[in-house]
Order: structure tokens, then C-alpha cells, then sequence
């Protein structure tokens, strides 16, 4: 008996740390439940408001106040406002493609791919909550298809009453889901950007006074914390949206935010440049020239920096002096080498960024106060190669389920066709997950047509109320919502959220057919089954690649800058690479980050560096160097860019422009070592 309660201590004490962690997984914090509540009566007030107008089909109501409802309310707005662009954009193509092809079956359903197809397209080449309504005008138009098809394809004369029918369904579900949002969130967007951005500035600013203070990090741990500042930076994008999405103080300056993200990267690529010229330099020549550089700067910063403040006792206003200060004083030291110079410049550079970075916190925190900011230039598109095979699929995998649907003449075929248009527009946009998005969805959806089966035919018929309804409807909804904010496998319970209501049918008049039930839920299955088929088959385009390809053309337009074939101002290129560092998968490995920002100070050095070789009768020197970088170089282009230091420097002082020339010397040297330290990128051939 001892031996045995021995034992069974024993394991007890091994399974005990497995139990543990088990129990901290399935544990729910409060605010998911509070989320799948608000979702339960978003549903609920959707359906009820579209029994009382007496809507043909209340499920898509319900449907939609399910798929709208985000656990952050910015989200939940912003992605039900773009859901109500997308859905009239969706109900008038199929308006249109029904006018242009009356009675034409193959016609109206090649018509119908070919929508799903450029509105993947659309949806892959846009970002946040444009690409979803770019994916919502897909889908719609397969919904409204559900109805208005035949038994065997073709548009009946119906059309605009079902589109209208349809898009009203869905507009009365995001109305009352953004209703029950806003009454019950006052959402907290603007102040988890503005601690994200007042976090970046003061690490910007904390490495920056650390390279200068002689207390750097080891260049590769260096290169590893600037990728992970560029990877920070870039994702304030999708933030800033939700951001606006709660607050129109925010959405009016939008303008200001985004400038203030372009200036965080300009500040850590200073910062980078200052770090990289150093570990280049003997450690006793760079003690000695950082020493005089770092005495200029106010205390105010310094102790920022250093960690004794925290992120939530930033003041941009006092900063912002702060940072203009500093600067002030940069620029008034005498620099006696170009070296000097370089790190003189490239701090001040720095902390101007960071200054406009604080003007962008500045109106989160302070929205009355007068920073206005330029007008963003329009960015090029970083890459059509996965928007073009995205479409391509689309098409295809529609067309497909289109013929199979023909061919069997399944009268739930177009209820097929639209699941696989919702997978295949929606989840197109995360091209690294969407085969696996799309197998959980699946998942998803089996436990859906479990649950809904268990409701419509052993919980509902007991019910004789809409009281009733709504509580089975939360017995599935409030769950599946609470778990759907967690970390481990979101895409099902989403699934589970998005399709129960479609399943579960609920109408004024309920009906319980199985055979009709089963129907739609295989329906569901084999479009869903399609789109993974589809990805599985038509792959998108990879990490790797896309990585290449986005470091190509970037090495490409730098060549032609070096050409002047293409004329822009720094902050014009510098709005292109943080659009490219945007575009990159997240698994991106550091080192082609810095390659992209190695782009980014070569671009600049030589916007720069050309007017003053105009201005002292340079041209030829500098352009010789330019054209080795276009020809791929860098051996030559350095050299050359050293004849034109010594050109510089053989200007007799006594003419006028000497601050001139010595800045310019310094953004020789950091375009010699940028080149020099990324020579195997800068010597590659663009793909």
C-alpha cells in the first residue's frame, strides 16, 4: 500500500508542471469572454432587426454582425465600414454582369470568375482593411449568386431586388455589431500606438547616446537589434489604421503618423550609419573623436535614454525643444576630419528624425497641437507577382467549381462556389499561411456543422421563442468568440464564428430539414476543400523569393538613380524602401533587412552628394563613381569616390561653401563604407 502511494505521488509530482501549463492555456482572461458577449449581441440585435423588417435571408445579417465583430473595437469599425464599401461594390458588379450577359450561362459564370480573380488581385495589392473590402466586392457577388443562379447556371430577372435584398442583410449585420461595439468599447488604439512609438523613439535614442558614449553593442548584435527596430517600425501600419478607425482626431492626422513612422526609420538608419563607421575605426581614434560629440547633448535626453524614465512619462513637447537643442549644438562643432563630420551629421540626422517622430506622438497625445505634416507621395507597388498568381488561381479554382457544379447538377453548387470565392479572395492576402488558414478554416467549419446540427435539430425545435434562439445561439457564439482572441489555432474558432449562423439558417418561419441542412454544410466543405486544393496545387509565391525579388528591384532603381534616370528627393525614396520594408514576409532574415536599409543610405548619400558636385564643378568625378555603382562596381566606384573626396578637399577653403564641402565629405565616406560593407548585395545581379 506505501509502495503504491508512493507511485502515484511520483507521477503526480511528474504530470504536475504538464497540468500546469495545460490549465494556464485553456485559462480565458475576462476581456475575451467580455468580447464574445459583445459578438453574441451584435448577432443577436442582427438577427432581431431583420426578423422585424421581415428580411428574406436574416442569417446573412447575423452572419456579418459575426464576421465584422474584431476584439479591438478600431478593428471591428474600420473592418465594418470597408465591409460596407466592399459589399455595394460586390451587389453592383453582379448587377452589371447580369445586364451584360442575360440568360448566358457560361458567360455569366466566366463573368463571375473572372470578378473573383481581380478581386483577388485587388485584395493581395492592398494592405489591412482595403485588401478585406477588396476581398468582400468578390465574395458578395458569389452570395448574391447563391440566389440568383438557376439549377444549372444563368442569371434570372431578379437580379437587382436579390442584390439589393442581399446587401441590406448585410449592412443591417455590420450596423449592429459597430453599434454594440461602440456602446460597450471605447476602444484603446491611439494609446497602444502612441506607447509603441514612444517605446521605439526612446530605444532609437537610447542606442543612438550608447554608440556615442563609447557602450555600443558588437556589430553583429548591432545589425540584429536595427532589424528589429525596422520590423517594429513597419508594423505600426496596420495599428495607425485601427487607430483611425476609433478616433477621427487620429484620422485626421493620418498624415502626421505616417510621416512620424517614415521618421523612425530615417532616425535608427542615422543611428546605424554611426554604429557601423565606428566598428570600423580603430577604438582609440573613435574614443577620441565621439568624445567632444557626446558632451552636446542635453541632460534631459541623456537620462531618457539611459532607462530611468519610462515610455509613459515621455513628453514630446520638451523632447522635441530637447532634440533641437542637441542638433543646434552638432552642427556648431568644429569638425577637423571628414570623420568627424560623418558622425556629427548622422546624429544630428538622427535626432531631427526623432523629432519629427515625437510631432507624430505629439497628436496622439495632444491633438490640438499645430503639426501638420506634407502630403505622402504615391508609392509604387512593391511587386505585381503575387497579385498576378493570386488571380490566376482564383480564376482557375472558381472556374472549376463552376464546371463541377454544372456537371452534377448540385443544387447547393453555388453555395459551393461562394465558400471557395470567400477562401480564395480572403486568405490570398497571407500568401505564407493561407494553405494552412484555409485546412483549419475547414476544421473549423466540420465542428461548425456538428454544433449547428446539434442546435437546429435538438435545441431549437424545443424553442418557441426569439429568447430561445438567442441562447442557443450563445451557447456556440460566446465560447468560440472568447476563444478566438487567443493565440493557439484562431482560424478555427473564427471559422466556427463565421459559418454557425449560415448553418444554423435562422428565419421567421423555422424550418428543419436535414437533407437541406446536410446539403449547405457539404456545400461549405467542398468549397472550402477547393480553395486548399487550389493553394495546394497553384503555390504562392514564396518567402524567399519575394525577398529576392523585392531586393532586386530596389537594386535596380538604385542603379538608375545612380544614372539619373530616376530623379527623386530623399524623402520620396525613402517613402519607396519603407514601403518595401513594409512588403516583406515577416520571417525575413536580418541581413536582407539591412541590405534594404543599405539601399536606403546609398540612395540618400547620392541625392545629396549630386547638387554640390554641380555646385563646384564636379560633375564628372562624381558621375564616374555613380556609373560604377550602376555597373555593379564597387571596387572601382570606391575609388573613385575617394578621387572625389580629394577633389573636394582641394578646394581652397577661402572659397565660399565650406560647410558645404565638409558635410559632403562626410556622406562620401558613409556611401564608401555602406558600399564597401554591403559590396556583396551591391555587386549581385537583379533577378
Amino acid at each position: 500500500m506505501t509502495r503504491a502511494a508512493s507511485l502515484l505521488i511520483d507521477w503526480t509530482a511528474r504530470r504536475l508542471p504538464d497540468a500546469r501549463r495545460l490549465a494556464d492555456r485553456l485559462q480565458v482572461p475576462a476581456s475575451a469572454l467580455l468580447f464574445g458577449l459583445r459578438l453574441w449581441a451584435g448577432v443577436c440585435l442582427a438577427l432581431y432587426l431583420s426578423f422585424w423588417l421581415q428580411l428574406e435571408n436574416p442569417s446573412w445579417a447575423g452572419a456579418s454582425a459575426a464576421i465584422v465583430s474584431q476584439p479591438h473595437l478600431g478593428a471591428a469599425l474600420r473592418k465594418g465600414w470597408f465591409r460596407l464599401i466592399g459589399t455595394v461594390i460586390g451587389a453592383v458588379a453582379i448587377v452589371v454582369l447580369a445586364a451584360l450577359f442575360p440568360q448566358q450561362r457560361v458567360g455569366f459564370l466566366l463573368g463571375l470568375a473572372l470578378w473573383g480573380a481581380g478581386c483577388a488581385f485587388m485584395a493581395t495589392l492592398l494592405r489591412n482593411f482595403a485588401s478585406y473590402s477588396a476581398a468582400l466586392a468578390g465574395f458578395t457577388a458569389a452570395i448574391v449568386a447563391i440566389d440568383l443562379l438557376g439549377a444549372t447556371g444563368g442569371a434570372n430577372g431578379e437580379v437587382f431586388t436579390l442584390a439589393v435584398s442581399r446587401a441590406s442583410e448585410i449592412c443591417v449585420g455590420i450596423v449592429c455589431a459597430g453599434l454594440v461595439m461602440t456602446m460597450t468599447d471605447f476602444g484603446d488604439a491611439p494609446s497602444r500606438l502612441a506607447k509603441e512609438m514612444a517605446a521605439l523613439a526612446t530605444e532609437i535614442l537610447a542606442q543612438l547616446v550608447a554608440t556615442l558614449s563609447g557602450r555600443r553593442e558588437g556589430p553583429e548584435e548591432s545589425r540584429r537589434i536595427g532589424s528589429g527596430l525596422a520590423q517594429r517600425i513597419g508594423a505600426l501600419d496596420p495599428v495607425m489604421d485601427e487607430a483611425g478607425g476609433e478616433s477621427y482626431e487620429v484620422r485626421y492626422h493620418m498624415r502626421e503618423l505616417e510621416s512620424a513612422s517614415t521618421a523612425l526609420l530615417r532616425a535608427m538608419s542615422a543611428w546605424r550609419r554611426v554604429a557601423v563607421h565606428l566598428d570600423l575605426l580603430p577604438s582609440e581614434q573613435g574614443r577620441h573623436e565621439i568624445g567632444q560629440i557626446a558632451r552636446s547633448f542635453p541632460p534631459d535626453l541623456t537620462v531618457l535614454s539611459s532607462g530611468a524614465a519610462t515610455t509613459a512619462q515621455v513628453n514630446p513637447a520638451p523632447l522635441r525643444m530637447s532634440c533641437a537643442a542637441a542638433v543646434r549644438g552638432l552642427l556648431a562643432i568644429r569638425c577637423a576630419t571628414p570623420s568627424v563630420k560623418l558622425i556629427a551629421d548622422e546624429a544630428a540626422r538622427s535626432l531631427l528624425a526623432l523629432r519629427k517622430a515625437l510631432g507624430g506622438l505629439l497628436v496622439l497625445t495632444d491633438p490640438t497641437q499645430p503639426v501638420r505634416a506634407q502630403r505622402r507621395a504615391r508609392l509604387p507597388v512593391p511587386d505585381y507577382a503575387p497579385s498576378v498568381l493570386n488571380a490566376a488561381r482564383a480564376f482557375i479554382a472558381i472556374a472549376a467549381v463552376e464546371m463541377l457544379w454544372i456537371v452534377t447538377a448540385w443544387p447547393n453548387g453555388a453555395f459551393a462556389i461562394a465558400f471557395a470565392a470567400i477562401a480564395l479572395t480572403l486568405f490570398s492576402a497571407r500568401p505564407d499561411q493561407a494553405y494552412a488558414i484555409t485546412m483549419l478554416f475547414m476544421v473549423g467549419a466540420a465542428i461548425t456543422a456538428v454544433l449547428a446540427a446539434i442546435a437546429n435539430f435538438a435545441l431549437l425545435p424545443q424553442m418557441t421563442s426569439f429568447a430561445g434562439l438567442c441562447l442557443v445561439i450563445g451557447l456556440v457564439l460566446i465560447p468560440a468568440g472568447a476563444l478566438m482572441t487567443q493565440p493557439w489555432l484562431p482560424p478555427v474558432f473564427i471559422a466556427l464564428v463565421a459559418t454557425f449562423i449560415p448553418l444554423l439558417g435562422p428565419a421567421n418561419q423555422m424550418t428543419y430539414n436535414t437533407l437541406a441542412f446536410y446539403n449547405v454544410a457539404l456545400a461549405i466543405f467542398v468549397g472550402l476543400a477547393s480553395a486548399a486544393l487550389a493553394f495546394r496545387m497553384v503555390p504562392p509565391v514564396s518567402a524567399e523569393l519575394r525577398v529576392r525579388r523585392l531586393l532586386g528591384r530596389t537594386l535596380r532603381e538604385l542603379r538608375r538613380l545612380a544614372t539619373n534616370r530616376l530623379q527623386l528627393t530623399s524623402q520620396a525614396w525613402e517613402g519607396r524602401i519603407y514601403n518595401y520594408l513594409q512588403a516583406l514576409p515577416e520571417q525575413t532574415e536580418p541581413a536582407a533587412r539591412s541590405d534594404l536599409l543599405s539601399a536606403l543610405v546609398v540612395g540618400n548619400a547620392i541625392i545629396r552628394l549630386r547638387p554640390v558636385a554641380g555646385r563646384f564643378d564636379l560633375d564628372q568625378e562624381f558621375s564616374v563613381a555613380l556609373d560604377a555603382v550602376a555597373q555593379a562596381d564597387i571596387a572601382t566606384a570606391i575609388e573613385r569616390l575617394a578621387d572625389f573626396d580629394g577633389e573636394l578637399a582641394a578646394v581652397a577653403r577661402t572659397t565660399p561653401g565650406l560647410p558645404v564641402r565638409e558635410r559632403a565629405r562626410g556622406s562620401i565616406l558613409v556611401l564608401s563604407e555602406t558600399l564597401a560593407q554591403h559590396k556583396t548585395y551591391f555587386e549581385t545581379s537583379p533577378p
